[in-house]
This record gives C-alpha cells, structure tokens and sequence, in this order.
C-alpha cells in the first residue's frame, strides 16, 4: 500500500512540474502584464531615460497598385500611441518612401517590392509618437532621388529625425532632458550608410561618441522571412546580396562606445543580449505594415522594446510589450504573449551564456 501512495506522490509532484513548465512557455491571456510599466522596478525616474524601439513601418502604398488602410489609416497606431508618446524617445525603420508621384527605379515581382505612402498619411507618425526613423534600408530609394528627398522634407515638417544615406543625413542628435542622444543608422544597399564597411562604421562612431551622452546604433540587415529567426554565425547572404555579418557588427558598434544597438530588415523578430552592458536586439521584426508585407505566422509579431538606461547609458531594465499586426489594421495588443514567447526562446537558443532574463510578462533584466 505504502508502494502505491508513494507512486500516486511521485507522479503529482511531475505533473505539477510539467504543468508550471508548459504555463511558462504557453502563457495564458490572464497570465501576461499588458502595462509598459515594469513592476518593483528598484530605479527612480529622475535617473533614467525611457526609450522605445520599433521594427518596419509601412503605413500602405499606392504603387503599383493602391493598398491602403481605410479612413486614412488614422487608427493604425490607437493601441501602441501611448506607450511610445510615453518614452523620453522612439525610434522605428520608415520602410520606404513618403511621397505622391514617381516610377519606381526597380521591377517589381515576388521577390521585389516598392513602396509609395501618400505624404497625406505622414501625420500619422508624429500623432504614434516617433522622434527618430531610419533611412537605411532596401526602400528609401523606391522612386529615386526626388522620392527621398520628398521623405526628408516630410520628416522635416513633422520634426522627426532621421539618418542613414550616405552622403546626406549620416547621424543625427536629439537633446533631451538636458542630454544629447546621438543616432546613427546603418544599411546594407549601396546608398546607405554600409554596415559592411568596418572602416565607415569605425569613422562614425568614433566621431559622434565623443559628441554625446547617450550613444544608439540602428541598422537594417540580415537575411528575411519566416524561416530566418534564429541569428546566425558569420555573414548572410540573400538573393547574391551581403546582408551583414551581425554578431560582428553589433558587438563592434559597442566596442566603439554604442549604448544600445537595435535591427530590423529580416521582417520576424529575432533574439537580445546584453554585451559589455550594452542590449542589442537584433531585429524588431515588422511593426506597422498593415497592407503591402506579409504579416502571417510570425512575421506579424509586432513588439515594442522599452529600455531604461542611466544618464551614462548603461542597460538598467526592460520591457516587450507585445502586439500582433491585423490585416489592414495595425498593430494590436496580444493578451497571448506569442512575441514575448519567441525572442525569449531565441534568446536562449542563439546567444550562449545570454547575461540578459526575460521573464514571461516581458520584463528583460540582467542576470545577477
């Protein structure tokens, strides 16, 4: 008898076991904290900046042919609005043009996009909440010259900043709260600024880092699509183009006295890790693209990254604040967790000896 009651014991204590282990890794809608705010968060406010880190944005296009949201999309941002109005700065990847007129410089196709956003729904980024988005990517260059140069001179209307084509605005400084950000932004394409080229990103950054407090690195690389969440080792090559050796990159942008170091470009979110106590998240997958990218599985993962940082720009504490896009609507809040889910898994399984802990409600602390 006493053989059986131990047995019984024995198989309770697995099954609880079991069962703690799979809340943790299905995490149920009651289960997750929705709020932007980290509880029993140990610093003050007064000793921290607030910043908030986006994927792609591509609020719709009228090339080649007309994919927009309805009502002028002026809902797209009503879920995500207020944690980013609430960072001291936000930070996003314009994933293409914000002008009204031209032919594309490319052959659209399956594996070829141009992406054309009326400047009439331009507002929309100032009302989410933006201060700076980056240029540097595979779209900024859609409709030629007279196309970016039509985005900046929007971007300038609405005083968001923005970097990331060589030549023309490589980085730029925002001030805030009596300290000076500095942003630069990288790319892969030849009219970026080129994550490629150690000597550019060597230039760069040992010029502006002595110009500034706080230090933000944003680059657009890798290879795309459901299939490439994990980060791999070494260079990634897609469609016979160099899209970056990340790893390298990120950690020698930190060497160089980058404070925080965030990607986008794969289109799915990818893993974070805290190196030399600076976080680098590899890529923030697509935010904001309703019509026009594909948004299934993964792809529509569509999280927000607050950080904390001191005045120095060391990593105190974080937060995935998680969201799915919905076809033709944006992003909206995710009761489930999935994102949360998924980079903390890719987290582990990608950077070996990871000093980053990302519990299930998101909350993204330093191991101790």
């Amino acid at each position: 008898m006493k053989s059986k009651y131990l047995i019984l014991f024995f198989l309770t204590g697995v099954l609880t076991i079991a069962y703690s282990l799979g809340a943790d890794n299905h995490l149920s809608a009651s289960s997750v904290y929705l709020s932007d705010e980290i509880p029993d968060s140990p610093f003050k406010s007064a000793d921290t900046v607030r910043l908030a880190f986006t994927g792609d944005i591509m609020m719709g296009t009228t090339y080649p042919d007309t994919a927009l949201p309805s009502k002028g999309g002026r809902f797209l941002f009503n879920d995500t609005k207020a944690t980013l109005r609430k960072a001291d700065l936000a930070f996003g990847n314009l994933e293409g043009t914000l002008c009204d007129s031209g032919v594309s410089r490319k052959t659209v196709s399956k594996i070829s996009y141009a992406f054309r956003t009326p400047t009439s729904m331009s507002w929309l980024l100032k009302d989410a909440g933006f201060d700076f988005l980056s240029l540097a990517n595979n779209h900024s260059l859609d409709f030629g010259w007279d196309g970016l140069k039509s985005t900046e001179h929007v971007l300038d209307s609405l005083g968001i900043k923005y970097a990331g084509v060589k030549g023309r605005k490589e980085w730029t400084v925002i001030e805030k709260n009596g300290l000076r950000i500095g942003i630069c932004a990288f790319g892969h394409n030849h009219y970026t600024v080129l994550h490629t080229d150690s000597s550019t990103v060597f230039r760069l950054l040992t010029m502006i880092r002595p110009k500034v407090d706080i230090l933000v690195v944003s680059f657009h690389g890798g290879a795309e699509g459901r299939t490439r969440s994990h980060l791999p080792y070494g260079k990634e090559i897609f469609y016979e183009e160099n899209r970056g050796n990340l790893r390298d990159f990120a950690h020698y942008c930190v060497d160089l006295g980058a404070d925080v170091v965030f990607g986008h470009g794969p289109h799915v979110v990818r893993c974070m890790e805290l190196y030399r106590g600076r976080l680098i998240a590899y890529s923030l997958g697509n935010f904001c693209t309703p019509k026009g990218i594909s948004i299934s599985g993964v792809s529509g993962y569509a999280p927000i990254l607050t950080l904390e940082v001191n005045r120095k720009g060391e990593f105190l504490q974080g937060k995935i604040i998680p969201f799915i896009q919905r076809w033709g609507i944006g992003p909206r809040q995710d009761k489930t967790g999935a994102v949360i889910r998924q980079i903390r898994q890719l987290s582990i399984e990608d950077i070996p000896n990871n000093q980053l802990l990302i519990d299930r409600n998101g909350v993204v602390r330093r191991k101790k």
